[in-house]
């Protein structure tokens, strides 16, 4: 159970709870901001599985009403302001990929505007009655914006707030978060006790490092592994990440025995194994976690087949377009817009994205790299996508 966990509060009373045979309800939530879930997500829900199994009752809060509050200091991009259709568009497809991990029989799931469509002005004077402004300042990026002069909202004071009667509504035993949520969690704990409950546990995991090696996991930063990415694609991530960073995810994500990871940690620093292996180790592992035995050896097989032998993958992706569609000069309908040509083709979900990758040179045509937006495409083109995406390209022009 101490395997991929960063801190208990307080572990003393969690294990006499464990001990005590009740159920304990296990709270987590999430801001319903964006839909997708990724490995960074798996680390805690991995957890909530074991304490599922050990009979223990998760319970789901759907942060909806804060997600349409939005970011009140507008300064950032991962918390914009949604409509009620928004947040309950990809609040569904985050449980659906939720579940791929966590027990749905074992999981209740509860929305913030159960209780805080209730609120009235009186409920939201009492609430912030309990805390003073000096505690919600040593809050670590608080204190920082305040010390730097930088404005903070008294709307963002409230958040910490709102996150701890959450904990009140659904009388949580226990709070999951990753430790840079350990100030939310422990001022729910506060509130709890404030109100005459038992004060809930606090169960922090690490964050996970992104496949850059530097940052933590992020679909903002692109240095993310989704969970209901194709399998291909999750291998290769992995197989991407930094060595530094291998005995970290086979602990956090994987099921390899501790005993198996020692001996791995000890064959590394005696460089009697290749770190490429223990990655493989890692991708099989996750993609027979999140899909089956069947599609982590697909994945390997068409890593090494594109990537360690470079080759074409047999069953790559045939697509028919408009090359006049996508040429910006329809008198020259062989000179294509790339960046459009990249999303018609799924091979990236926007121009944006498109464009990144050509500017680094991961575009290539015909065994030519793309260095300019506008390239001359010719019908039954081959085109590589980064390292592990393809497609072939048939002009439907031509009768």
């Amino acid at each position: 159970m101490k395997r991929g966990v960063a801190e208990v509060i307080a572990e003393k009373e969690l294990l006499e709870l464990l001990y005590s045979g009740k159920k304990l309800r296990l709270k987590e939530g999430f801001d319903p901001s964006f839909p997708d879930i990724h490995l960074g997500h798996m680390v805690g829900l991995k957890k909530l599985r074991q304490f599922q199994e050990l009979g223990h009752q998760v319970v789901l809060i759907v942060g909806d009403w804060t997600a349409r509050i939005g970011d009140p200091s507008g300064v950032s991009i991962t918390r914009p302001m949604l409509t009620a259709e928004e947040v309950e568009a990809n609040a569904q497809t985050y449980m659906q990929q939720f579940f791929n991990i966590v027990d749905r029989d074992k999981t209740e799931v509860r929305w913030q505007s159960e209780w805080f469509n209730k609120f009235t002005l009186a409920d939201v004077i009492n609430l912030t009655s309990r805390f003073t402004i000096a505690q919600l300042l040593a809050r670590d990026d608080f204190s920082k914006r305040y010390s730097n002069g930088q404005p903070i909202s008294m709307t963002e004071f409230l958040y910490p707030l709102l996150q701890a009667y959450d904990s009140v509504a659904v009388e949580a035993d226990v709070e999951f978060g990753g430790t840079d949520q350990k100030f939310n969690l422990l001022v729910g704990r506060e509130l709890q006790s404030y109100v005459g409950q038992k004060s809930q546990q606090v169960f922090l995991v690490p964050i996970l490092t992104g496949t850059d090696g530097i940052q933590k996991m992020s679909k903002s930063l692109g240095n993310y592994i989704g969970i209901t990415e194709p399998p291909a694609e999750i291998f290769g991530k992995v197989m991407s990440i930094p060595d530094s960073q291998i005995m970290y995810y086979l602990e956090l994500l994987t099921d390899i025995p501790d005993k198996e990871l020692d001996d791995f940690l000890q064959a590394l620093d005696g460089d009697t194994i290749n770190p490429m292996e223990l990655k493989k180790i890692a991708a099989r592992d996750i993609i027979v976690q999140l899909y089956d035995k069947k599609a982590a050896a697909e994945a390997e097989e068409h890593f090494v087949k594109t990537i360690q032998n470079k080759e074409v993958p047999e069953d790559i992706k045939k697509v028919s377009l408009s090359f006049i569609k996508l040429a910006p000069n329809p008198a020259e309908p062989m000179n294509i817009d790339i960046s459009m040509l990249l999303v018609e083709t799924g091979l990236t979900k926007s121009r944006s994205e498109a464009k990144r990758l050509i500017a680094q040179g991961g575009t290539v045509i015909a065994d030519d790299v793309v260095t300019s937006p506008i390239w001359k495409v010719e019908s039954g083109s081959i085109i590589k996508a980064g390292k592990r995406r393809f497609a072939k390209i048939i002009n439907s022009d031509i009768i």
